[in-house]
């Protein structure tokens, strides 16, 4: 159980009423992501408030929730309402995010002028560089065009699609099926009569050099990738 000191609040609101209780801030947020940690290790203190800054304690909880068992109350709480963040575990979320941004634009991004993939080191730099500004709620997805259209005068950078043709022989292509929808998209896919595996593939052509250096490890060289990209 947290500290009552180093909670945080967690907040729910049912039409006029607003019910809150005091917890962890980083196992709540966890809780709230679909980890299993028992509620009393989130709890600070076991309470259902109205306004915890001033120690008022809710009532109407039968009416509001179906129960007054205060577990079930607290983890409907935090997983429907909203959590407060201490500065540190927000710091901590919003360094994860750019992480996780920077290195989608290195995986699938590239240079117009050499046609190859873009050094994670690189990215990172152009982003300090831009000044480029993370939100941590939203995702990587939402946040990439905003993003890129900052580093495009530092870093040029395109989105272009490659496809390959590959051919796995038998004894490599069931485990290596999985991988291949990993790295892009299946547009053809044959078995053959001797169970080989033909597809053409289309992705990112930044995932190219990655894409190929994994197939050839898998299968120790024994495969066939060929351009088929128009």
């Amino acid at each position: 159980m947290v500290r009552i000191e180093d909670a945080v609040i967690a907040r729910l609101k049912k039409g006029e009423h607003t019910f809150e209780v005091l917890v962890d801030c980083e196992k709540a947020i966890e809780f709230k992501q679909g980890k299993d940690i028992p509620i009393s290790d989130i709890l600070a203190v076991e309470n259902i408030f109205k306004d915890a800054h001033k120690g008022d304690v809710a009532a109407n909880l039968k009416e509001n929730f179906g129960t007054e068992d205060i577990d079930e109350i607290a983890k409907e709480i935090i997983k429907e309402g909203e959590i407060q963040l201490t500065t540190e575990y927000k710091r901590k979320l919003t360094e994860e995010k750019r992480e996780e941004v920077a290195k989608t634009i290195a995986r699938m991004g590239m240079d117009p002028k050499t046609k190859l993939p873009i050094p994670l080191n690189r990215v990172k730099l152009a982003m300090e560089e831009a000044r480029v500004h993370i939100d941590p709620f939203k995702s990587t997805k939402v946040q990439m065009e905003e993003v890129v259209n900052k580093l495009r005068p530092i870093l040029p950078i395109t989105f272009e699609k490659k496809k390959y043709n590959v051919f796995i022989p038998a004894t490599h292509a069931a485990h290596v099926y999985g991988v291949l929808k990993k790295y892009g998209k299946l547009i053809k896919e044959e078995w053959t009569a001797t169970g080989g595996l033909r597809v053409t593939l289309e992705m990112p052509a930044g995932l190219s050099d990655e894409f190929i250096d994994a197939i050839n490890k898998i299968t120790h060289g024994d495969v066939e990738i060929t351009d088929a990209t128009a």
